[in-house]
């Protein structure tokens, strides 16, 4: 489902010692989220509950990234990413993420858990750059190759400088 929202150029910048937290079960709806995720993403509390968290996601953000997140995350392992996200006002805000998922005490997993920082403004202008190629290979591709178009130009990315993804993130 598109949103109707329409992006805007005004940016929100998390504060220093912001932690932006949200909960999800396994399809990703939001089962909690701190007072920082309702400021930031402009939402209340309740519009928030039982919401896909995609709910903020910006259209500046290449299907590829969400694609590796969440192939990370229900393998069990955590993953780190750059994210820009989109407030309810139409305004934007970069996150630096961990997500990590949930599990019961037999090790069966029951949603995620995601932990939001502000992120250095030179892992910002990388990403920037990178996930701005990637859309326009998402693009040109069309709807039924964008991911694997987008995913290339990352792998392709990871490849030439011999690191992984989580290495990338976490290096600049």
């Amino acid at each position: 489902m598109k949103s109707s929202i329409s992006p805007t150029s005004v940016e929100k910048v998390m504060r220093e010692d912001d932690f932006i937290v949200s909960k999800t079960d396994l399809k990703g709806r939001i089962t909690y989220g701190n007072r920082t995720f309702i400021e930031f993403s402009g939402y209340s509390e309740g519009e928030l509950l039982g919401a896909q968290h995609n709910i903020i996601r910006h259209p500046d953000m290449p299907r590829a990234v969400f694609k590796l997140l969440w192939d990370t995350i229900q393998t069990g392992r955590e993953c780190n990413a750059y994210v820009k996200n989109l407030a309810k006002d139409g305004s934007f805000y970069w996150v630096f993420t961990n997500v990590t998922p949930s599990l019961d005490h037999n090790g069966n997993g029951t949603g995620y858990f995601s932990v939001r920082r502000k992120p250095g403004a030179s892992g910002v202008k990388t990403v920037t750059g990178l996930y701005h190629a990637m859309l326009e290979a998402e693009q040109k591709a069309g709807a039924r190759d964008a991911i694997a178009a987008s995913t290339k130009i990352l792998t392709d990315l990871l490849a030439e400088k011999g690191m992984s993804y989580d290495e990338l993130v976490l290096a600049i």
